[in-house]
């Protein structure tokens, strides 16, 4: 193991865009359907709709989080609708399964997905043994990431020490309040989100491919 990630314990992954690369395209499936879902709720058409949506994706954190703040929305109705997508665009991923069995410590992923829709991607994955749990949004009460009071919960949750941790993310912002509370962070820049200039103080690490990063560290003594 890299002598600078000795101290970690507990490694902790996002799930979408994160264990399987942004090229699969999967979310854009649950992008059109979000959409869908607001314009059926509103009665506006495609264009109004997904431009709704997107302001509470970037207000909100998460267009579930503005539908309930302004519509009251039900979560459970939201995301099955939301989440009802093929996995086929998703295939196993025997070596990055291996790579995180060979971790020392606790395996967790923390998502703003719920834990239904989060067992079908991993199962597709060949992942579905690799984690002890999932953390979700239910979990959180609907908070999302990146509110700072989601990590401190999630971390009360699993009694998980933040200073012996890591958390790997597709979305940079998403890493700035783990690292404010004592966590490494790796940010898995794959196209889906550019990290400004300040996300240097809050990112240890870059990679393209978490599978590739993981089996490097693991080479390194």
């Amino acid at each position: 193991m890299l002598d600078r990630l000795s101290h970690i314990r507990n490694w902790i992954f996002d799930l979408d865009n994160t264990l399987y690369p942004a090229s699969a395209d999967l979310f854009a499936q649950i992008d059109r359907r979000m959409t869908a879902f607001v314009g059926t709720l509103l009665q506006v058409d495609a264009a109004e709709a997904f431009r709704v949506q997107k302001a509470y994706f970037h207000e909100h954190g998460t267009t579930l989080a503005g539908l309930i703040a302004n519509h009251g929305v039900d979560p459970h109705e939201f995301l099955h609708y939301a989440h009802d997508v093929e996995m086929d665009v998703l295939e196993e991923n025997a070596p990055l399964a291996a790579a995180i069995a060979r971790l020392p410590g606790r395996k967790l992923v923390f998502t703003n997905g719920d834990a239904a829709y989060a067992a079908r991607v991993l199962d597709r994955l060949g992942l579905g043994d690799s984690f002890e749990a999932v953390h979700d949004i239910h979990a959180t009460n609907y908070r999302p990431k990146p509110d700072p009071l989601v990590y401190r919960g999630f971390c009360d949750a699993y009694a998980v020490d933040p200073e012996q941790s890591l958390f790997v993310e597709d979305m940079a912002r998403n890493l700035k309040p783990a690292k404010d509370i004592g966590m490494a962070t790796v940010w898995v820049d794959n196209g889906s989100e550019q990290a400004g200039e300040e996300a240097r103080d809050f990112i240890d690490f870059t990679t393209h491919d978490i599978r590739h990063w993981l089996e490097s560290i693991q080479e390194q003594h």
